[in-house]
């Protein structure tokens, strides 16, 4: 064994002597010693556990903290576990749980409603940047790049399938976090995430032939899904379904059912071969463990159970994806030189370059505007973990080496570092090349016409849900007004829609003293800042109405606030009317309650549809 420095022995000895014990001590149910399996599988999480704290601290993503974990405790690092029968078996009890957790959250309604522009973005998004990827990696080759390169044949293509999907885990949280997922940017988004999924999903179905493509392989592959698919959503709307209501009382055993579904559906189908050559039929029809997952987590996904089950394999789903990461870094090689990191280096900035060059062009020319297609591609700048998932798959057919997948998961960890800095500062950088971008042809949408002689009474600044309602209560209570309403959106999506209405609106951003004048701000007698500040970029609400204030000192100002504590900070800042909507939102529940209380659920209906009407009859321009 190669000699190590004094702190790597005394660490490694450390985690060695907790394992040794953890395996010599009794188990207290069986009676036995523990197995070597579930010590090692110990090791991992205390270690993942302990680095993720540390990044957590620095601002680095957690999944950085499992790889390296996973280096640290493996063959290359401090030899604590080193059985490669015990690391395939975390890594594959990893793979199975993540990607029936990726299956349930696959959500093909949502896809169905997201318009032809982002189901179009979403087609066309994965080809592209898979090309493109296999062109600059061939590029790099013909340039005698990167020798790690050329010691496999399918390395362009594992290389553009690598930087064409972005990370679920990453994004939505960071999302979620930064209270952006509705926002434009983030539907466009969590949309192109999905996409991006199922595209990931067909390429683990021909991943297997790819080595050597063979068209029956493959549809008998396809076919072996496809039964697999019929027979687990029969299986689901006959028993799982029923078994989900006989115990969703008892909300301990749904993640214990939830697991159970999956690895049922995986069993049914890594089983299909020998099922087939029982029957006499010899056809190559089994269907490989971590797709039969997702089929399992995708055929739940819309029963009437699927928010408490993903809600119960959501707590422990980071306990699943920790191993997943922590088995990919024990199956990184010892770095023989700087080729490997120099060469992931090379993946990330092609993963970046692809944003700019792919992802913001499709975005932009199907129509979605210049700042939304931008700020998009930059928060979508990291390569997924799915990527990682179809290395893994690459590995064990045989079609990529030990070092090109530990490229990929070096650059995955590059671009995953680098993901909350693009994410955070996104309008920033618009902001800073919006110019360039406008002399490159990428212009922004132009604002309507106004009409000559047109009265502003109405000035509105952004359009989200508390906008919207208040958009159709005027088009129902007030409709002449509508037609001295100006709007500035960043939204072009919604523009038709309040067109519709006989509204005015500009394209233009809301904190820009330009944009304000162009849309009559200036003229306006009202003016309605409804926009919460957890959604305002660049500027608070104090400072949009120190702006107004500024362009039209006479106007009466209405602003949304968000904490009781804002009201006077926006009173000093100019506007003549603060409202809280989570007040006006108590009232509206008190009331209920009190018809509850009385036992008049049917006059509180009954009150509900005279003052708002049915909501088939509402056609707001935000659901």
């Amino acid at each position: 064994m190669t000699p190590r420095g004094f702190s790597s022995r005394y660490l490694g000895g450390l985690i060695s002597l907790a394992i040794a014990a953890l395996a010599s001590s009794p188990a207290h149910a069986a009676g036995g010693a523990v197995p070597t399996l579930v010590a090692e599988i110990g090791a991992s999480l205390l270690f993942a556990g302990g680095l993720a704290i540390v990044f957590a601290r620095l601002g680095i993503p957690s999944i950085a903290a499992f790889i390296l974990a996973g280096v640290a405790l493996g063959p290359i690092g401090l030899q604590v576990i080193t059985d490669p029968g015990n690391i395939e078996a975390i890594a594959q009890i990893g793979f199975v749980l993540l990607l029936f957790v990726i299956g349930l959250e696959i959500d093909m309604p949502r896809i169905l409603a997201s318009g032809r522009t982002l189901l179009l973005a979403g087609f066309l998004q994965f080809p592209l940047t898979l090309l493109f990827g296999m062109l600059f990696t061939k590029l790099l080759m013909l340039l005698g790049i990167g020798g790690l390169l050329t010691e496999a044949p399918l390395s362009p293509l594992y290389v553009g399938i690598a930087i064409s999907v972005s990370s679920s885990l990453l994004v939505v949280k960071l999302f979620q976090e930064h209270f952006q997922l509705d926002t434009r940017p983030g539907q466009i988004s969590l949309i192109i995430l999905i996409f991006q999924d199922i595209w990931a999903i067909v390429v683990t179905l021909v991943q297997p032939s790819l080595g050597n493509p063979d068209v029956i392989a493959i549809l008998s592959s396809f076919m072996g899904i496809g039964l697999l698919i019929i027979v687990a959503a029969l299986l689901s709307r006959l028993i799982a379904t029923r078994a989900f209501g006989w115990i969703a009382k008892k909300p301990e055993l749904i993640l214990l059912g939830a697991i159970s579904w999956c690895f049922a559906i995986v069993a049914l189908g890594t089983s299909f071969d020998g099922l087939t050559h029982m029957l006499g039929v010899d056809m190559k029809l089994a269907v490989g463990s971590g797709m039969a997952a997702l089929i399992a987590g995708a055929t739940i996904a819309s029963s009437p159970y699927s928010v408490e089950i993903v809600t119960k394999v959501g707590l422990v789903k980071d306990f699943f994806v920790t191993l997943f990461f922590v088995g990919l870094g024990m199956s990184i090689p010892a770095l023989t030189s700087w080729e490997v990191p120099l060469l992931a280096l090379l993946v990330a900035f092609m993963a970046l370059l692809a944003r700019q060059f792919v992802f913001f062009p499709v975005f932009y020319f199907l129509g979605i505007d210049q700042r939304s297609a931008q700020v998009s591609s930059i928060q979508l700048a990291q390569i997924s973990e799915f990527s990682l998932v179809i290395m893994f798959l690459g590995l064990e057919l045989q079609h990529i080496s030990q070092e090109f997948a530990a490229v990929v998961i070096l650059a995955f960890v590059i671009t995953a570092v680098l993901t909350t800095p693009l994410f955070e500062n996104a309008y920033h950088i618009h902001d800073a090349i919006k110019g360039a971008l406008h002399r490159l042809g990428f212009r922004e949408p132009g604002g309507e016409e106004e009409e000559s002689g047109h009265e502003t009474i109405l000035g509105m600044l952004g359009i989200h849900r508390d906008a919207s309602s208040f958009l159709e209560e005027l088009s129902r209570h007030q409709p002449e007004l509508l037609k001295h309403t100006s709007i500035v959106d960043f939204n072009v999506a919604l523009h038709p829609s309040i067109r519709a209405l006989g509204a005015h609106v500009v394209y233009g951003d809301i904190s820009n003293e330009e944009a304000l004048l162009h849309a009559k701000i200036d003229r306006a007698r009202i003016v309605l800042c409804s926009i919460p500040d957890n959604l305002l970029r660049g500027i608070d609400t104090a400072a949009l109405v120190k702006l107004v204030r500024h362009v039209n000192p006479g106007a009466t100002i209405i602003a949304n606030a968000i904490h009781i504590s804002d009201w006077q900070k926006l009173r000093e800042a100019g506007a003549d009317i603060v409202y809280l909507p989570h007040l006006e939102v108590a009232k509206t529940i008190l009331d209920a309650f009190n018809h509850a209380y009385d036992q008049e659920i049917e006059i509180y209906e009954a009150q509900q549809i005279e003052r708002f009407g049915t909501p088939e009859s509402r056609h707001e321009i935000m659901d």
